[in-house]
């Protein structure tokens, strides 16, 4: 065991206590590269899954530029002040290129939530993982909600193509926009606002007001050519203001209702089964990466067939099979059939 390293009961014990400093313990070893840290993690998830999954799960994402930190610490004070909640804020920070830590600091932007009790706040470095999330968020969600926080916001690090995983992880998306011209609906990817459970125009305030509430019927229109989602649910396109709270509390009523119309209608079961599977199949490609990575066959043919790829001597799809041929061969018995595989 790792001399940094508390024993797996004590995890469980701490996160279910509610104490804070255990919690950021345990987010830290799932977090955890380390092969010796796999084994305690996965007995600490399996402990608290059970303790877990009671939470409004919600990912926010936006345009650059959009505030969405700013957004977050006015919403999470309307929950932990004029609702009573316990939030926990999952925010997600570009990684460094030399370091593959956080660069932007998220607390330091979240002034007032960060100094409150019932908050928490976990920024967790992107480490070039797509998809806008931490490579560990769904568990860290977990562990959250084992600690007693009943609304999880999860912020991604931007909003385009490939800014879509917290989709798969949250209950309600939200996508905030700037109060301009239609011209930044055409910037969005078609899959976003096909995924989007409602868009808040933020920063409807002072001059800004009247391009926000224009910006606002393009919104609704824009919409309206979407095919209707399968669950009935209509996304709604409303105006709002972190600096001056307006429009606040009638996002978060939004989301109470999403979440009726889904109980409603059943779909809250489906929508956790299928976080679930989503979450099985993630561990299941990151794990046989990580096997093919630490293949010693693999290892030895890697850096010669990069420099063909990259020199133009060989195709990548040439090389790509190469790659994937030596792995079969060093973990498959001979006998077992390639084309099978």
């Amino acid at each position: 065991m790792s001399r940094h390293r508390l024993p797996v009961a004590a995890y469980v014990d701490g996160v279910l206590g509610g104490d804070r400093a255990i919690l950021a313990r345990a987010i830290t070893l799932v977090e955890s590269q380390r092969n010796e840290d796999a084994e305690p993690a996965a007995a600490l998830l399996d402990a608290i899954l059970p303790h877990a999954g009671r939470s409004m799960r919600v990912g926010i994402t936006g345009v650059p530029g959009v505030g969405k930190s700013t957004f977050i610490d006015a919403l999470g004070m309307h929950l932990l002040r004029d609702r009573g909640e316990r939030v926990a804020v999952l925010s997600v920070d570009p990684s460094s290129p030399l370091s593959g830590g956080s660069i932007l600091g998220d607390k330091t932007r979240m002034e007032r939530l960060s100094l409150e009790d019932g908050a928490y706040i976990r920024p967790s470095p992107a480490r070039g993982v797509l998809g806008g999330v931490a490579p560990r968020t769904r568990e860290t969600i977990l562990l959250c909600e084992a600690a007693g926080f009943g609304t999880i916001l999860v912020e991604t690090v931007g909003v385009g193509q490939s800014e879509t995983a917290v989709r798969s992880m949250t209950d309600f998306f939200l996508l905030l926009l700037l109060p301009g011209a239609g011209d930044e609906l055409q910037g969005i990817k078609r899959g976003i606002i096909e995924m989007v459970d409602a868009i808040a125009i933020n920063k409807a305030d002072g001059e800004m007001l009247a391009r926000a509430t224009r910006a606002g019927h393009e919104y609704r229109a824009a919409l309206h050519l979407f095919p209707a989602p399968a669950d009935g649910w209509l996304p709604p396109v409303v105006t709002c203001s972190a600096l001056t709270q307006d429009g606040i509390p009638a996002i978060w009523d939004t989301v109470l209702a999403h979440r009726a119309h889904m109980e409603a209608g059943g779909h809250v079961a489906v929508v956790r089964r299928r976080q679930a599977l989503a979450w099985m199949h993630e561990l299941v490609t990151s794990g046989l990466e990580a096997a093919l990575r630490a293949d010693p066959a693999v290892a030895e043919a890697l850096p010669a067939l990069e420099a063909a790829v990259g020199e133009g001597r060989t195709s990548a799809f040439a090389a790509a099979r190469e790659i994937l041929a030596r792995f079969r061969r060093s973990t498959f018995p001979p006998h077992v059939d390639e084309a099978l595989l």
